[in-house]
């Protein structure tokens, strides 16, 4: 489990940091036009950057901290969201769509991978969240 974490690590500080330094590198690699701020776009790959920090911390002990990849993996899935919300409406360039396996879609079953064995070793049972759901064996 942690070595998915630390490939998500070196992944997200790795693309963050080309992001960071050359911005128009995206844009470029898939003709789309260049953003007019930017500044906007290092930002992104900051935030993607300080990811990755996160991963590595986790990787150390993923049941442990589970909640850096809860949020990790509901970026994930997000993201992806977010972009095909913005394909339909005409504001997202589908080029743009090349980054997702790699940044998001590829992460989707280690990650919940990692939470399912998190939650198990908490003891987490969907009876415990939503009572009544469950039906619980009774002895005859």
């Amino acid at each position: 489990m942690g070595r998915w974490l630390v490939a998500a690590g070196v992944y997200n500080l790795a693309w963050g940091a080309l992001t960071v330094l050359l911005p128009s590198w995206l844009f470029t690699l898939t003709g789309m036009e260049q953003p007019n701020y930017p500044f906007i776009w290092q930002c992104v790959g900051m935030i993607v950057g300080v990811y990755g920090i996160g991963y590595l911390a986790a990787a150390a002990d993923p049941v442990r901290h589970w909640p850096i990849v809860l949020v990790g993996f509901l970026g994930k899935i997000f993201g992806p969201l977010g972009y095909a919300m913005g394909v339909v409406k005409g504001e997202v360039p589908p080029a743009f769509g090349w980054t997702l396996p790699t940044n998001d879609l590829v992460w989707w079953v280690p990650f919940g991978l990692i939470l399912c064995h998190a939650a198990r070793a908490h003891g987490f049972t969907w009876g415990s969240v939503m009572p009544g759901a469950v039906r619980r064996r009774t002895a005859a």
